[in-house]
């Protein structure tokens, strides 16, 4: 179990990581540099290192597994998974919809997540046996009755190959047309566990993009599964469901195994 102390560093470690984004937040960027990703991989790395350096001088037996720095203490029962900027695109973009990742794992399971999105400065934290908090107070995922009311979200349709865009699309189909967003990474879980988005369908995520989503979703009432209906843990595939409401959870299945079966002869 997550602990209230893990609690607290976990704040400290997002606003330790919105300090370093702030300021890089649509900056000027330099028409000689070729790479717009500059100011992101700056943003990204100044991030990751002020949570490292927090976890390293106060926990230094726990392991770190970080999107830019990579893994530290590698065999250790207790590890924090950080992504400083979930949403690169967005980032650059200039859309505040991206997110700080921080997860607690114990054994391979996530116990602890913070979504943090540092320009709107909102906070969803989620801890196992304990309710999600938006900004400290607590919140709900919504109940759906049926596929036809849900509103979907995923970051973008370019993530799906092969096999896979025919699952997304059979649960496109199951929704209400115009209830499908796209953008938002993270912060698409958020909304879920905020009770104003159903599904999101996502493929390809690591375990720094996911491991922190958990927490705050189930945390919510909601659930997260791979595509099979399994729990997430250190050794999932990277292909995600997160639900508001778990009764919808073998309707999603359903649409995703038989595509074919809903698509009425197109």
């Amino acid at each position: 179990m997550a602990t209230a102390s893990d609690l607290a560093l976990a704040n400290r470690l997002a606003d330790a990581a919105g300090e370093a984004i702030r300021p890089l937040f649509r900056g000027e960027w330099s028409q000689e540099q070729k790479a717009d990703r500059s100011f992101v991989t700056e943003a990204d790395q100044a991030a990751e290192a002020a949570m490292r350096a927090i976890l390293e001088s106060e926990r230094s037996d726990d392991g770190i597994i970080g999107e830019e720095y990579g893994t530290r203490n590698e065999g250790a029962g207790r590890q924090w998974v950080l992504d400083p900027i979930d949403g690169t695109t967005s980032f650059i973009a200039g859309r505040p919809i991206f997110g700080t990742l921080i997860a607690l794992m114990q054994e391979g399971w996530p116990v602890l997540g913070v979504i943090d999105q540092p320009i709107a400065r909102e906070r969803w934290v989620g801890r196992i046996g304990d309710g999600t908090t938006f900004n400290g107070a607590p919140i709900r995922a919504a109940a759906c009755k049926d596929l036809s009311d849900a509103v979907l979200g995923t970051t973008t349709p370019h993530q799906f190959a092969g096999d896979d865009v025919d699952a997304f699309m059979g649960v496109v189909k199951s929704v209400a047309e115009r209830k499908i967003i796209y953008g938002g990474d993270c912060y698409n879980y958020g909304l879920v566990a905020s009770g104003h988005v159903d599904i999101v369908v996502e493929a390809g995520l690591k375990l720094h993009d996911f491991a922190a989503l958990v927490p705050v979703v189930e945390g919510a009432g909601g659930v997260m599964s791979d595509w099979q209906g399994n729990p997430l843990d250190a050794e999932s595939d990277g292909r995600v469901i997160a639900l508001g409401d778990a009764a919808r959870l073998e309707d999603v299945l359903d649409a995703m195994g038989g595509g074919s079966l809903h698509d009425h002869g197109h």
